[in-house]
């Protein structure tokens, strides 16, 4: 299935939370913070929203960091995603 977003629209899948701390300590399941990174899988194409033109500065692949509680939850070939809007987009980590 593919999912294209419409207007200010961007598709995100969160990252894997990590398997081990820093001092390489294994987390069991319940443990594992909920990651805050995300990698971009499709974007919309921007346009005129609320009366305001939104260029979409975020493209496929970066790596972004969302509002927590943003957004909608989708599953896209068996794989949880979150549909948001980019200004729900707080930052690209580099």
């Amino acid at each position: 299935m593919t999912i294209k977003p419409l207007a200010d629209r961007v598709l995100i899948k969160m990252t894997e939370p990590e398997e081990t701390t820093s001092n390489g300590i294994i987390l069991p399941g319940a443990a594992k913070e909920k990651p805050q990174v995300a990698e971009v899988l499709a974007v919309g194409p921007g346009g005129v929203v609320d009366g305001n033109e939104v260029e979409m500065i975020l493209k496929v692949g970066d790596k972004v960091i969302a509002s927590k509680y943003a957004g909608t939850e989708v599953k896209v070939d068996g794989e949880e995603c979150v549909l948001v809007r980019q200004s729900d987009v707080l930052a690209v980590v580099e």
